[in-house]
């Protein structure tokens, strides 16, 4: 099942004040950037984040799901409402995640 298109304006919309968020559609999904880092994605019509200790911190509880076969388990965010955690969540992500390597 792809991801809709309002499930994405609706998380685009919760992570608006953090900077420069983007995203990537990537076969009936979406893939979510901040400042250049993949942080996660919108895997039907679900929040998904990489496992990181902040968020293993700030979700302790959080259940793990794959986004697709073959993946590596990500932490499924069940607290989408609450846009200052959100974004809380990701500035701290983004601390911890490593800068994209340079495509030659």
């Amino acid at each position: 099942m792809a991801s809709s298109k309002e499930y994405l304006r609706f998380i685009l919309d919760q992570l608006s004040p953090s900077d420069d968020i983007t995203y990537k559609p990537m076969m009936g999904e979406y893939l979510i950037y901040c400042r250049g880092k993949l942080i996660g994605g919108i895997y039907d019509d679900k929040f998904l984040v990489k496992q990181t200790a902040s968020v293993k911190k700030r979700m302790p509880d959080a259940p793990l799901s794959l986004p697709y076969e073959g993946a590596k388990e990500m932490v499924l965010v069940e607290n989408v409402d609450n846009r200052d955690f959100l974004n809380a969540l990701l500035d701290d992500m983004v601390k911890e995640l490593p800068m994209p390597k340079k495509r030659r």
